[in-house]
This record gives C-alpha cells, structure tokens and sequence, in this order.
C-alpha cells in the first residue's frame, strides 16, 4: 500500500472539485493502492467561532464584490466540469472549521474519514449548511455511521482542539501554504486540484499496470 496524504479544508472549494477529480480515478481502479489520510489545514485559522457572513468575507479576502464574483465564476466553471453542482447561493456564512477538524480527525480513528469528508462537503457546497454548527456534524458523523452521541459530547468539550491547531501549523511549518494538497508515498507533493487524468497515470505507474481506459 502507498500513503497518499491530503491536507484539506472542508470550506474550500478546490478541495471539494480536487476530491473528487481523485474518487473518479479510485472508482475507476477499485484495485488503487492508496491508504488515504486527511490532514487539517484552516483556511481561515483566524475566523470566529462563530464564522461570519459569507459576502462579507468573500468581498473581503477578493478586495470587492467583482472580484469575488470572477474568482467564484471561475470556480464554478471547474466545479461544473469535474460533475459537482455547488449551490453557492445557499451558503450564508463562512464557519470557524475547527470543529470539523476535530470531526475528520476522530473518524480517521474509526476508518471513516473518507465518507465524513464527502458527507461535510455536501452539506456546505450542496445544502448551505453551517459545518461549524455542532448538530450539523454530529448529523455528518451519524450519517458516516458513527456514533451521534458520543461525537456530540466530543464537540461540547476541548478534546483534541489543540492537537489540530498543532497539526495545522506543522503542515505550515513543512512549507504547506495552499490546499488541497497531497502527498504521494511521503515523498512526491501535488498540490491544487489535479484532473483524474494525472491520478490515474501515477495509480498506474504505482500498480505496473497500462492505465484503465476512462469509465463512461
């Protein structure tokens, strides 16, 4: 088995649109030798708690509104293309993503990180929902099959906070500054969205094999 290492946050668009460019490719080569692990990076290591009103902040990290426009205009395009219809309009605010940190890192503990993940995306890219709110991620937990109560008093409390801030300024410290990115077998860095054409030519180097012809 091969380590493949993403460092992701779940409020970033181009790690929605690179994950699945890469499923396509694990769906296409079920027999891939990835052992997946998904490492925290914030976006926004300085939001508030409570996050804040997307428009503001969308206005505010672009320098306007006509530059948050393009740049989304731009996302939305890639997004379309990759299969992924993201509801823009339905995202209100822009939330502190620790907690949903927090949750990743706890089902990697379970083996269910990648479910969690696709679960966390769907519901700020598709459903508009705040991952910051703690009932939105026990429901993303129960829905990966873990346990909602337990999940519920874990965010209620500080448990392993700290250990995610660590874990993100050591992915800073190592010289990661975007996401998403990965890292192939603790050695070979890609970084930004790759198309599943890439992925399924390093699936192919890695296993010996011709690469599988796309599935229609």
């Amino acid at each position: 088995m091969v380590r493949l290492d993403i460092f992701a946050d779940p409020i970033c668009p181009w790690c929605h649109i690179g994950k699945r460019l890469l499923d396509i490719a694990l769906m296409d080569r079920p027999d891939h030798p990835f052992t997946i692990e998904w490492h925290p990076f914030q976006l926004n290591p300085d939001m508030p708690k409570g996050g804040m009103d997307r428009r503001t902040y969308l206005e505010t990290k672009f320098g306007g509104k006509e530059n948050a426009a393009k740049v989304y205009a731009e996302i939305d395009e890639k997004a379309r293309e990759a299969g992924l219809e993201i509801d823009f309009a339905a995202i209100s605010r822009t939330p502190n993503t620790l907690d949903a940190h927090r949750l990743i890192h706890w089902a990697g503990i379970e083996g269910r990180q990648q479910p969690v993940v696709s679960f966390l995306f769907e519901a700020y890219f598709h459903k508009g929902q705040d991952i910051g709110d703690p009932a939105v991620l026990t429901s993303v937990a129960e829905r990966a099959e873990m346990d909602g109560e337990m999940i519920a008093r874990l965010l209620a409390s500080d448990a392993d906070a700290d250990l995610i801030r660590n874990r993100d300024a050591h992915a800073r410290q190592r010289g990661i500054t975007g996401v998403p990115t990965f890292i192939v077998a603790d050695r070979h860095v890609v970084v930004g969205a790759q198309p599943t054409t890439l992925w399924r030519d390093v699936i192919a180097e890695l296993s010996g094999t011709a690469p599988d012809a796309p599935v229609q």
